[in-house]
């Protein structure tokens, strides 16, 4: 289920317009929860991106993938496969 952070931007923006839409409808739930979620959805994606450009800025400066992985805690093979393009 991986998905591109266009594609998490898109899905967050989508949740959101339903959550607006749900709040102009009489309901007989309370929306803050899920707008709890919406709301740290979008920050995860803003965050993976932020490391998807912190990797790529780190890489541009010489660091190994090894030395990156190290920083995700992952291996050298997981961290090129998530960010290696």
């Amino acid at each position: 289920m991986a998905r591109t952070v266009a594609e998490k931007e898109r899905v967050a923006d989508e949740i959101a317009e339903r959550l607006a839409n749900q709040k102009k409808q009489p309901a007989w739930r309370d929306a803050e929860p899920l707008n709890r979620i919406a709301d740290a959805f979008r920050r995860s994606v803003a965050a993976e991106a932020e490391l998807a450009e912190a990797v790529s800025a780190a890489r541009a400066d010489g660091h190994s993938w090894a030395a990156v992985a190290a920083m995700l805690g992952v291996s050298k093979q997981t961290a090129q496969a998530r960010y290696g393009r």
